[in-house]
């Protein structure tokens, strides 16, 4: 996880376009990179190279779909923690490192660290976050979703 500032230097117009253009949507066939390389005006293995890159260098945390857990039975939660300064980075990597920490992050406040479970079934946030706070030994802090609004997060490289 990258927690400082990224020099602008390390990415350039095609890692920018790149960036810009899957946040649209991915193609949905036989060859997707290829053909979203293509689009771009690049061959599959650049853009998949690009991609590991953006990734490696902290720019991206993930790539793939993300599913609506809730409408396929699941559900979602935002949690937060408490975590001394002393103890966050491994206290972060213990979280990230569960497969239904869906998202992490820090924050400037007494509840520095935020982070979505997303879990197959509703009963597994409670389970989830209470293997959290066992492995870690802090208070998982649980807000559940009220209200769904739709935002179109997106943010231009």
């Amino acid at each position: 996880m990258r927690r400082t500032p990224l020099d602008p230097e390390m990415l350039d117009r095609t890692d920018r376009a790149i960036l810009n253009a899957l946040q649209d949507g991915f193609p949905i066939s036989p060859h997707p990179f290829a053909d979203a390389a293509a689009a771009l005006g690049l061959t599959e293995s650049d853009l998949i190279a690009r991609i590991e890159r953006l990734r490696e260098i902290g720019v991206v945390t993930r790539f793939g779909p993300f599913f609506d857990a809730e409408a396929m039975g699941g559900a979602f939660c935002l949690c937060a923690m408490e975590v001394p300064q002393d103890r966050f980075e491994d206290t972060v990597t213990l979280v990230n490192a569960m497969p239904e920490v869906a998202h992490n992050y820090e924050r400037a406040h007494q509840l520095n660290m935020w982070f979505v479970l997303a879990c197959e079934k509703p009963e597994g946030i409670s389970k989830a976050a209470a293997r959290i706070e066992r492995e870690t030994g802090l208070k998982v802090l649980l807000f559940p979703k009220l209200k769904e609004f739709f935002i179109g997060f997106r943010v231009a490289a």
